[in-house]
């Protein structure tokens, strides 16, 4: 009788080997494949490129496998896992075994390797990425039968038009098309416009197909945007357009300078397609999927949307308390009060806290329902305060006091001493709303029918992790890499 029962387990157990060695064999042949594309457009060592691209390849399959259940979380992993392997091996041990340690001479070391960064991208972390994600999410078919393409082309390609109508109507006031930088002859004015939307159209159809199942709210949309559009501009301007327009290929730090306008017009773009996407696919989910009047919430829309007003203005508040002495040091708070008296600091104070306070408010919208702890609520706080970093100080402030903005290397690097406070009230302020949401989470466990409600969670395998590290990794070294 044993010997019967022990024939099923021995064929799962093989079947299971035979999946594992599979991902293996195709990790190692994409990272092959890719770190000869990658030397091919260096123009070093083939063996060198085979030699890291394998290992890449086969170190991601080993170790991450299980954790890329989706397209888009391959993407994002394999993204995260290639600038990993850059941060320690080229623009880390490398230079510090070959010269030791120096701040300037890394620095230095590092604007050198920034090829490498493109590459390991490109051409390593993106491709190994999309296809172990794209192969596990087919197998598996409780994700085949959660993902729906007419949902995620619909709704992807009426982000992507909403996305491209915002952008081109601002972009084209000042002539600049940060979408198609990289195309060394620009057409008409009129046939820039209608590149760019369309460009734009195709990057929220991509990401609505990659992004579907991994989407949990507007904050974490808007996380998903910014990576994603990161990685196109490594992609477009940096790559296919130089190419489509019959230029040289140059991933130099010094041609990532000359577009470093683009990255953080692309930066923007993400943040306007990531919440157009979350907005139209739960639009989307209420209208054809949503029908279980059983579950609702225990208080109604506007209720929820006052609170988290309400909690946000607080966090927003005592973040502002907690960064103003930051911003006060590297004179943020004197250029926000737009004055150059000894009384400015004071008003710059007043209007930086209430300024934290409506920024607070909008975190209290758009993150309300994305972290359950804190650790993951201080890693969403960052990502906040990186976001209106780019938006504020490089975008907003700029626009209302000289009518212009300045995304040249030079202003952002004028402005990089201020983005520490950026993350000190990111994540005071994500800190404060956890703890004012916890709160009002336990008053309501109280109620027997509330509690034996499952709690919202992200599943296992989620790329959040992937995704703050690749984001908050890239939007901070950039401006410095390439500044």
């Amino acid at each position: 009788m044993s010997v019967t029962q022990s024939i099923p387990v021995i064929d799962a157990e093989t079947k299971v080997h035979r999946f594992v060695r599979t991902e293996w064999v195709i990790g190692l042949v994409i990272g092959l494949a890719g770190g000869a594309l990658e030397r091919a457009a260096l123009g070093t060592s083939l063996t060198h490129g085979l030699a890291v691209g394998g290992v890449f390849g086969l170190i991601f399959a080993l170790f991450l496998e299980r954790r890329v259940s989706t397209t888009g979380a391959g993407l994002i992993w394999g993204l995260a896992s290639a600038f990993l392997m850059w941060l320690v091996f080229p623009a880390g041990l490398v230079p510090l075994y070959l010269r030791g340690f120096h701040s300037m001479a890394a620095l230095g070391d590092a604007r050198d390797q920034f090829p490498q960064l493109v590459g390991y991208l490109v051409c390593l972390g993106m491709p190994v990425g999309l296809v172990l994600g794209f192969r596990n999410g087919w197998r598996s078919s409780e994700s085949n039968s959660r993902f729906n393409w007419t949902r995620a082309i619909v709704a992807g390609g009426l982000a992507g038009v909403l996305g491209g109508a915002i952008f081109d109507r601002w972009m084209s006031a000042g002539d600049y098309f940060p979408l198609l930088s990289g195309i060394t002859q620009l057409p008409s004015r009129g046939t820039s416009l209608l590149l760019q939307f369309l460009i734009a159209l195709l990057m929220g159809v991509i990401f609505g197909l990659l992004f579907q199942r991994d989407v949990r709210g507007y904050g974490s949309c808007m996380g998903w945007g910014i990576g994603y559009a990161i990685l196109w501009w490594f992609l477009g301007p940096m790559t296919l357009l130089p190419i489509v327009s019959r230029s040289p290929l140059d991933w130099s730090s010094d041609a990532g300078s000359a577009v470093f306008g683009s990255l953080v017009g692309h930066i923007l773009y993400g943040l306007i397609l990531g919440v157009s996407y979350a907005t139209i696919d739960r639009v989307w989910i209420r209208l054809f999927i949503q029908s279980d009047p059983l579950n609702r919430e225990p208080h109604g829309l506007g209720l929820r949307v006052l609170q988290s007003v309400g909690w946000g203005a607080i966090a927003g508040f005592a973040g502002g308390i907690v960064s103003s002495p930051i911003m006060l040091k590297t004179g943020v708070l004197t250029k926000v009060a737009g004055l150059d008296t000894s009384l400015s600091n004071w008003h710059g104070l007043l209007v930086h806290l209430l300024v934290s306070t409506a920024i607070g408010m909008t975190f209290g919208l758009l993150f309300r329902n994305e972290s359950t702890n804190p650790s993951a609520g201080v890693a969403w706080g960052w990502l906040f305060g990186l976001i209106w970093w780019y938006l504020g100080p490089m975008t907003l402030l700029p626009l209302m006091l000289n009518g212009v903005c300045d995304w040249s290397t030079d202003a952002a690097s004028a402005l990089l001493p201020s983005l520490m406070g950026h993350l000190v009230f990111g994540a005071v302020t994500a800190s404060v709303f956890l703890v004012l949401r916890n709160r009002y989470t336990r008053w309501l466990m109280l109620d027997p029918r509330i509690a034996a409600r499952a709690r919202r969670r992200r599943p296992l395998g989620t790329p959040a992790p992937a995704l703050w590290f690749l984001v908050l990794g890239l939007g901070v070294l950039l401006p410095i890499l390439l500044g």
